[in-house]
């Protein structure tokens, strides 16, 4: 096992739980990200929820990213709509594990059959 000091430990498990503080210190500020795409808050939100889907991104990042979209003016409804739109192009199985992390992401319970 290697030796890791305690705040590489911390980050670590920050960023690994999506905490918001690590990933902020870890991969720079949102806002000025945002700003340099030239996107909307609401839009560069639902693109960067787009690029989770894409990507198979891991649970953490999903909570992350909804909270994210959800405090810029994202809907549920504009997620089912991103799931739509890149479902041809990721497939579906990428699309079917990205609506359960949106589901847990947004705390609603799964029905009997999912």
């Amino acid at each position: 096992m290697a030796v890791v000091g305690a705040d590489t430990h911390q980050t670590l498990s920050g960023i690994s739980s999506g905490s918001s503080d690590g990933l902020e210190t870890a991969l720079g500020l949102r806002e000025a990200d945002r700003k340099f795409s030239g996107l909307d808050a609401r839009t560069f939100a639902l693109v960067k929820i787009a690029a989770l889907i894409a990507l198979d991104a891991p649970p953490a990042s999903y909570a992350w990213q909804i909270a994210n979209g959800l405090e810029e003016g994202v809907t549920p409804e504009d997620l089912v709509g991103v799931l739509r739109a890149v479902a041809p192009q990721v497939g579906g199985p990428r699309t079917v594990a990205a609506a359960a992390e949106i589901m847990v992401s947004m705390g609603l319970p799964f029905d009997e059959e999912g």
